[in-house]
């Protein structure tokens, strides 16, 4: 069987391609995609070829990581039943192209281990796991924190900065601060405040978590922090990171960065999703049919009204 798959072919060239799949083995699951997300940090950074260094990089390359859809054949030794829909966080399943990531496509195999079922209510913001994931691990380091600070100050309204702060106050910590220089991100808070920097003269903040992915916000943020405070770099970063050693020195700050979520941070924010916790509302802005994908990047990278850009591939089924 083939597949329809979203192709980098270099930086900012872009194509539909039908794709051979394998075979679905013993403990594999074949999957028809019904909605894959697009991400605008890694995938902004492998779109326009400034990605740095990385392990699997190269090109030509099927991206995605934000999949969802349901399973349509099941290996005899998979404990997968067909018909359930899944969360899908990659896929590695296509000859003749790199998958780093590898699920932006119509149909996917894979290892029934890799996959999460999720309700059936969930629909497209079953996308949305991934990045809520995501958030959830740069605060609980993935459980490694015997106490756990919450931030009280968040760089960044898009995304990743608003699951963050919903997150913040559904655990019942004080509603933190959001900076968001941009004025059409500065609505949608949720029991939170969303500010211009400009507009903040607090500088003892104990946990800053930012999520802009701007390397040259490092000596800013320093100084808005409380002796020993903690800076939680949770964005992605394309530029080397530097700091000036004095302002440091006096705070004694802590700079630690937040990597990739894992599968218990995974089965984490499904259960607050499940539960009625954490919301997912008003996050997907954006939706488009895979053949208008390039037009689908440009504005997913584009427009600061577009949170997250979503691809239908459920017309294709």
């Amino acid at each position: 069987m083939n597949a329809q798959a979203i192709v980098f072919k270099s930086p900012q060239q872009l194509a539909v391609e039908e794709l051979n799949l394998p075979k679905v083995g013993d403990e594999d699951i074949q999957i028809e995609v019904e909605y894959s997300g697009i991400s605008t940090g890694t995938e902004r950074l492998l779109w326009d070829g400034s990605m740095p260094p990385f392990p699997g990089m190269g090109y030509p390359l099927v991206p995605g990581y934000e999949t969802v859809g349901r399973v349509v054949q099941a290996g005899s030794k998979s404990k997968i039943d067909i018909g359930q829909r899944v969360f899908v966080p990659g896929a590695n399943c296509f000859e003749g192209v790199r998958s780093l990531f590898g699920a932006s496509a119509s149909h996917l195999v894979t290892n029934h281990s890799r996959v999460m079922p999720v309700d059936e209510s969930l629909g497209a913001q079953a996308v949305l796991l991934a990045l809520a994931a995501t958030a959830y691990h740069a605060v609980s380091m993935g459980g490694k924190r015997e106490k756990i600070i919450a931030p009280d100050l968040i760089i960044g309204h898009g995304i990743m900065g608003r699951l963050l702060a919903r997150m913040t106050v559904v655990a019942g910590e004080p509603a933190p601060t959001v900076w968001e220089t941009q004025a059409a991100r500065r609505t949608g808070a949720q029991g939170y405040q969303v500010v211009h920097p400009n507009e903040d003269n607090r500088r003892d903040y104990q946990a800053i978590y930012d999520v802009s992915g701007d390397a040259s916000l490092l000596n800013q943020l320093i100084l808005r922090l409380k002796p020993g405070g903690e800076i939680v770099l949770a964005g992605f970063y394309k530029e080397k990171l530097s700091f000036d050693y004095a302002p440091a020195f006096m705070r004694e700050a802590q700079i630690r960065t937040a990597a990739e979520w894992k599968r218990p941070d995974l089965l984490a924010v499904t259960e607050l999703v499940n539960t009625g916790m954490l919301s997912l509302n008003d996050l997907i802005t954006h939706q488009e049919k895979p053949s208008q994908a390039k037009s689908a990047y440009e504005v997913a990278f584009g427009d600061a009204l577009c949170l997250k850009m979503v691809l239908d591939w459920s017309a294709n089924a």
